[in-house]
C-alpha cells in the first residue's frame, strides 16, 4: 500500500515538474553523457527523506546508481554527504528538485521533531502529529515525524473518531455527541477509538459521566488547568493536550502528566533543512 502511495506521488510530482520534457537539459545536454552528483548537507539536523529519494532516482532512470552513505535518523553536520547518484546527467539533472524538496522537508520535519522529543526525555508525555499537513504529501510528512522520534496522531479522517467542538455544537453538546457516536459505531460495527475534545474543566466532567470516550483533548488549557484535568481524569482515559505547545511550554504541559502533546507545528510550521545537490 505504501509503495503504491509513493510510486503515485512521485509520477504525479514528475508530471507536475517536467511536463512535455526538461528543455533546459535537453537544450544543453548530450543524451548520453554520464556524471555524478553528491548531495551535501549544508546545515545541522536529522536526516529524513533518503528511502525517497532513491525511489525518486529509480522511477525517472532505473540505471542511475545510488550509493547512500548515511540512514535517516540520523544526525548531520554541515560538509556532510549523504549519497552520491551516478548515471546519465539529463536523469540527474530531472531528479534534482523533487529530491531536494521532499528531502529537505522531511529533514526540517523531523529535526523539529526531535527537538520537542528532547525537550521532555525522561517523562512518559509522546509527541505527536496532527492532520495540518500538505495535500498530498501527508504521508511522507508523519513518515518524517517517526523517523524524528514523535508518533503519528490518526492518518486522516477515517481511522479514528475525533470529536472537536464543531462536531460537538453542531450535534447538539458533549452528551447527545457521545451518545449518537456509541450508536454510530454499533451499527457499523466500526473499531475506532474515540477522542473528544475539551474546552474546559467542566467539560472534562461531562465527558467522564457521559462516558465512551478513549482520549479527552484538553485544548488551549493553561498548566495549571491541564494539572486539575488530569487529576479529575485520574488515568480512567488518555489525556492529550493540544494548543499553542511551544517548544518553550511543552516540558511543563508533559510534567502534568499528560499522555500525549499534539504539535500542529511540526508539519505546519516548518523550515526545510538546507541541502544541494552538486556534481563533482
Amino acid at each position: 500500500m505504501q509503495s503504491r502511495i509513493l510510486r503515485e506521488f512521485i509520477l504525479k510530482a514528475l508530471r507536475e515538474d517536467i511536463g512535455d520534457g526538461d528543455h533546459s537539459s535537453l537544450a544543453c545536454i548530450p543524451e548520453k553523457a554520464s556524471g555524478r552528483a553528491r548531495l551535501l548537507v549544508k546545515e545541522e539536523g536529522i536526516l529524513a527523506g533518503c528511502r525517497v529519494a532513491g525511489e525518486i532516482f529509480a522511477i525517472i532512470d532505473k540505471d542511475l546508481e545510488f550509493r547512500q552513505f548515511i540512514d535517516d535518523g540520523r544526525k548531520i553536520h554541515p560538509g556532510d554527504v549523504v549519497f552520491h547518484i551516478v548515471g546519465r546527467k539529463q536523469s540527474i539533472l530531472k531528479s534534482e528538485r523533487l529530491v531536494l524538496n521532499v528531502m529537505q522537508r522531511m529533514s526540517g520535519i523531523a529535526t523539529s521533531t526531535a527537538q520537542y522529543v528532547e525537550k521532555i526525555e525522561g517523562l512518559k508525555t509522546r509527541i505527536l502529529d496532527t492532520r495540518k499537513t500538505t495535500p498530498g504529501m501527508r504521508f511522507l510528512e508523519k513518515e518524517a515525524v517517526r523517523i524524528g522520534g514523535g508518533f503519528n496522531h490518526r492518518m486522516g479522517l477515517f481511522d479514528m473518531i475525533m470529536l472537536k467542538d464543531n462536531h460537538i455544537d453542531f450535534a447538539g453538546g458533549i452528551e447527545k455527541t457521545l451518545k449518537k457516536t456509541r450508536e454510530y459505531l454499533a451499527k457499523t460495527k466500526k473499531n475506532l477509538k474515540v477522542e473528544i475534545e475539551a474546552r474546559n474543566l467542566d467539560d472534562v466532567r461531562r465527558i467522564l459521566a457521559a462516558g465512551s470516550a478513549d482520549r479527552i483533548m484538553l485544548d488551549n488549557f493553561s498548566v495549571s488547568e491541564t494539572r486539575e484535568a488530569v487529576r479529575i481524569i485520574g488515568g480512567r482515559v488518555e489525556t492529550e493536550s493540544s494548543g499553542g505547545i511551544t517548544l518553550g511550554t511543552v516540558r511543563a504541559y508533559a510534567e502534568c502528566g499528560v499522555d500525549y502533546v499534539s504539535v500542529g507545528a511540526l508539519t505546519h510550521h516548518i523550515k526545510s533543512l538546507d541541502m544541494s545537490l552538486k556534481a563533482f
